[in-house]
């Protein structure tokens, strides 16, 4: 969807908008592969006619797809309306991948006599960022992002680089978060907005634990999330005896509801990606309804902690399960919410530390195999696994004093190099592991 949008915001920045009467979308790698499972034909739709994940109404949009579709026309302004034929111009490239990424796509915009008028290639690199191709002068390629000087006061880009800025200035890490943080905005504005996100997942888990019915695929997958809550909200006297692991149930509840709405294109936070979406939210509720002491400061904290941790697998090696499997999605969302929940329960920076090299450690190989291309499964029940996980791991780290064998910097380079081993097949194309062995069952 951001894709679309930037193309489009191109085209009318340049003054050829107006000259577009057609545009050819092409989707290649991982994205070509299980793009129809996972709605990249529906979010390219939605970019181009001007929607943006974070604000377009997921009640709204099986209606203007509709519309779309049965038009075979879409708005790319107000006043410019082009023909659009899903099955001519949107091109699922399925065993065909662009040089850059494997989760690419290629835009073309051509005039009415077929002349091409602007061409651009993007790749989506996980968490819903997404960088544009540029040729060099020597004709050579690389992903164009917009250099960024900014001089924050307290910098890191590792995770001993963390601890030593923690070390020095005596803060805890969600301190140092906003002490950068507020290099941009006011201390005020970055806790609203933290508070605005947490407000999405509450809003996102309200939503999965109240909706029921199948979830869209040919697999016909039932939404447990709404069940279960009704289960679990009876009165104590209604159930059949005390069970002291009912929180767990809990948990995997708030995970389950986040990750069947993302199946059935609902608004997820995209932490740190939307097939990874319901970790954070479930460990977040975990610590507010059932941490004593939980207040909206914590909340803050606990997110500002989580993207520190996230900060450190972007930059040194990835987010994207097409790149480096599933453990580059759940296993960072374990890794940010075992490290977010430790700080908030007191945990020293060390301890920290500990938490996110506990959960990532023990989601090294994780493949990236999802049935039919869909987001589901095994997608949806990985998310409630891990965020028990990331509990466990938290608690771990509390109990011990920060020293551990394996550094936060080793496992996030053990899980690079493990990606990158890692067969294309387990890396988000469905073509091998559960997405295949489920057939033959």
């Amino acid at each position: 969807m951001r894709a679309s949008n930037l193309f489009v915001h191109r085209l009318l920045n340049e003054g050829l908008l107006d000259q577009v009467s057609r545009i050819r979308v092409e989707l290649f790698g991982s994205l070509g592969a299980t793009g129809k499972g996972h709605g990249t034909d529906k979010a390219v739709l939605l970019g181009l006619a001007g929607y943006a994940p974070d604000v377009v109404n997921p009640d709204e949009i099986p209606a203007i797809l509709e519309v779309i579709r049965a038009e075979n026309a879409v708005s790319l302004s107000p006043s410019h309306r082009i023909g659009f034929d899903e099955k001519a111009d949107l091109i699922f490239h399925r065993s065909e991948t662009l040089s850059l990424h494997s989760n690419g796509m290629r835009f073309t915009g051509s005039a009415s006599d077929g002349a091409e008028i602007c061409t651009q290639i993007y790749y989506s690199v996980g968490g819903g960022f997404v960088v544009s191709e540029q040729v060099l002068a020597d004709g050579s390629l690389q992903k164009r992002i917009a250099p960024d000087a900014t001089v924050l006061p307290l910098p890191f880009k590792t995770g001993d680089e963390l601890l030593a800025q923690a070390r020095r200035s005596g803060l805890s890490i969600a301190r140092i978060m906003m002490q950068n943080e507020c290099h941009w905005r006011s201390e005020d504005e970055v806790c609203a907005g933290l508070l605005n996100i947490w407000a999405a997942m509450q809003a996102c888990v309200d939503r999965g634990c109240r909706t029921e019915g199948i979830l869209p695929g040919g697999y016909k997958v039932r939404r447990r999330a709404a069940r279960l809550f009704q289960t679990l909200s009876k009165p104590p006297e209604q159930h059949a005896q005390p069970d002291p692991l009912r929180i767990l149930d809990w948990v995997n509840l708030y995970a389950l509801a986040v990750n069947e709405e993302n199946a059935a294109g609902g608004r997820v936070v995209t932490a740190p990606t939307n097939g990874a979406a319901g970790v954070i939210p479930a460990v977040l509720h975990y610590y507010v309804n059932f941490v004593p002491g939980s207040s909206s400061q914590g909340v803050v904290d606990f997110l500002l902690t989580a993207a520190a941790i996230g900060i450190l697998y972007k930059e040194n090696a990835s987010i994207s399960g097409a790149e480096v499997g599933c453990q580059g999605e759940v296993g960072v969302a374990c890794s940010m919410a075992s490290a977010a929940l430790c700080a908030v329960m007191g945990g020293t920076p060390e301890q920290v530390e500990n938490a996110a090299e506990i959960g990532m450690e023990h989601h090294l190989g994780l493949t990236c195999d999802p049935v039919g291309g869909l987001v589901q499964i095994p997608c949806i029940e990985r998310n409630a696994i891990a965020s028990v996980k990331a509990i466990n791991a938290a608690r771990m780290a509390l109990h011990g004093d920060g020293t551990h064998y394996v550094s936060l910097d080793k496992v996030i380079k053990t899980m690079k190099e493990t990606g990158a081993d890692m067969m294309t097949k387990y890396k988000e194309t469905s073509r091998g592991g559960l997405a295949v062995n489920i057939i033959e069952c």
